[in-house]
């Protein structure tokens, strides 16, 4: 009898557990677009610091993304079971800092025309350590409305499961998440130390060659990679921003959905203008929101300081 309870068991844990793999496995392909922007705007908020303090700052950001997820995933569970409908006004209150923050940068490095901050860090006017940590903290709040966005998807995946299954799926993606998010950040800002590496090998013959010219590529490629990712990482602000803004108003959701069906109807590209005209709507939405609340906060700073 103890042998068949224990079979059973096992039998239930098994079926949870497949469950929480194909949950997963859902759940990972609803949220692939967030997480390639996560990618590209936490690879670009890490860069700018000195070349030994690189992995150090990526460790520190990851850490702060992990606490992030410890208050993201109980927090996301216990909204879904007592108060749902908190989820839209938060998410919106997301959308509305990250657009904020694109545009600011936006403003002060392509309007301003202010140099760039990340090019100041090897100074010696500035304070290294609080400009690392300053780098830290700003990415970590990043970090925690793009993670936040993915977990309300994630919940969306597998609202209709059971608790349990809910729990274990969002842990598993909050995970997956932060190592390999993170993980790939730590070899692309290290990418230029990996060419210098290979460059610097010794060895003779073709084999040798190849190395060194291969590790030549990887260090005049990097500093095109960092820059390419600041400017997808900004423009993934607004994406995910204003796209959480479109689909939290139904009515702006449906009119893009039906300008995307009407250039549908356009001969040759109607079918990428549709496909387009959601994401491309999103930034524009993200850009109006960002210089918004950009104008309402500098306004509120200007009184502030009267």
């Amino acid at each position: 009898m103890a042998g068949a309870s224990l079979l059973m068991l096992l039998d239930d844990i098994a079926s949870v557990l497949d469950d929480v793999a194909a949950m997963t496995k859902v759940a990972a392909r609803k949220t692939a677009g967030v997480l390639g922007d996560d990618l590209a705007v936490n690879a670009e908020k890490v860069t700018g610091v000195r070349a030994q303090r690189e992995l150090p700052v990526v460790w520190a950001v990851a850490v702060g993304s992990l606490k992030n997820k410890l208050i993201l995933v109980p927090a996301a569970l216990a909204v879904s079971l007592i108060a749902p409908w908190l989820i839209v006004p938060a998410m919106v209150l997301g959308g509305l800092y990250l657009c904020y923050e694109g545009f600011e940068k936006v403003y002060h490095s392509w309007i301003l025309r202010e140099p760039s901050r990340a090019a100041g860090a090897a100074s010696e006017d500035i304070d290294v350590e609080a400009y690392e940590k300053a780098k830290i903290r700003g990415a970590v709040r990043t970090d925690f409305i793009l993670s936040a966005e993915i977990i309300v998807l994630t919940l969306g995946v597998v609202a209709e499961q059971v608790f349990l299954t809910q729990a274990l799926v969002l842990s598993a993606i909050a995970l997956l998440m932060t190592v390999g998010v993170y993980g790939l950040v730590a070899g692309i800002v290290k990418l230029d130390d990996a060419g210098l590496l290979l460059l610097c090998r010794g060895g003779a013959g073709r084999w040798g060659a190849l190395q060194r010219w291969f590790g030549q590529g990887m260090i005049n490629f990097a500093p095109y990679l960092m820059r390419f990712l600041g400017v997808v990482g900004t423009i993934a602000m607004f994406m995910v921003g204003g796209g959480i803004l479109v689909h939290s108003f139904h009515a702006l959701d449906a009119w893009l959905r039906a300008a995307a069906a009407q250039l549908e109807s356009v001969s040759v590209v109607g079918g990428l203008l549709a496909a387009l005209t959601p994401t491309l709507g999103g930034v524009a939405v993200g850009l109006l929101a960002g210089a918004l609340v950009l104008t309402v906060v500098t306004a509120a700073q200007r009184l502030r300081a009267d």
